[in-house]
C-alpha cells in the first residue's frame, strides 16, 4: 500500500513539473525588452506606415469601405477610372495626415516611457503626457475613420455591397451609403 501510494504521488509531481513547464508565462513577460514598451514592433511599423491597425473597424463593420482595402480589390470591384483615381487619392492623403500622427505617437509613448525608466515621472508630468497621447490616438483614429467615410461617397451601392461580400461580412452590411459612380 505504501509503494502505491508512493507511486501515485511520484506520477502526481511529475505531472504537475510537465504541466508547470509548459504554463504560460506571465502575460507581460518578455515585454521589458521593447524599444517603446508599450508599443509592439509591429505596432511602431504599422504607425510608420499609416496602417490603420484596426482603428476604423466601426467604419469597415458597418458598410463603410476602406480606401486600402479598395485598392487592394482591384478590378474586383469594377470600378472605373475615375473612381481609381479618386480611391488613389484618398489613400494617398490618408497616408500624408496619419504617418506623421504615427510619428508623433511614437514619440509620445517613448517619452512617456523613458520619464518611467528614468523614475522622473511626476503626477503632472504623467497627467500631461496621456493627455497628448490621447489626442493623438483620437486624431489617428478620426482620420482613418474619416476616409472610410469618403471612400463610401465614391463607390456605387452594388460596389459597396460586392466589397462587403469580398471581404467575407456576412448578411446585413450596415449602412451602404448613398454612393455613386
Amino acid at each position: 500500500m505504501t509503494r502505491l501510494l508512493l507511486a501515485l504521488t511520484a506520477a502526481l509531481v511529475a505531472a504537475g513539473a510537465a504541466q508547470a513547464q509548459h504554463a504560460p508565462a506571465w502575460p507581460y513577460s518578455g515585454l521589458e525588452t521593447r524599444t517603446v514598451k508599450a508599443l509592439s514592433e509591429q505596432q511602431i511599423a504599422d504607425l510608420r506606415a499609416g496602417r490603420g491597425m484596426g482603428l476604423a473597424l466601426p467604419a469597415e463593420l458597418n458598410g463603410y469601405p476602406g480606401p486600402v482595402h479598395v485598392l487592394e480589390l482591384g478590378e474586383r470591384l469594377g470600378p472605373s477610372a475615375e473612381q481609381r483615381a479618386h480611391v488613389e487619392e484618398l489613400h494617398a492623403a490618408m497616408k500624408a495626415e496619419t504617418i506623421p500622427l504615427g510619428e508623433r505617437l511614437i514619440a509620445q509613448e517613448t517619452d512617456l516611457d523613458r520619464q518611467f525608466a528614468t523614475k522622473s515621472v511626476t503626477p503632472a508630468s504623467l497627467q500631461a503626457a496621456t493627455a497628448d497621447i490621447g489626442v493623438s490616438q483620437g486624431a489617428l483614429r478620426g482620420a482613418h475613420l474619416r476616409y472610410h467615410l469618403s471612400t463610401l461617397e465614391v463607390l456605387s451601392p452594388e460596389q459597396i455591397r460586392r466589397y462587403g461580400e469580398l471581404r467575407g461580412y456576412g448578411g446585413s452590411h450596415g449602412h451602404h451609403g448613398s454612393g455613386h459612380n
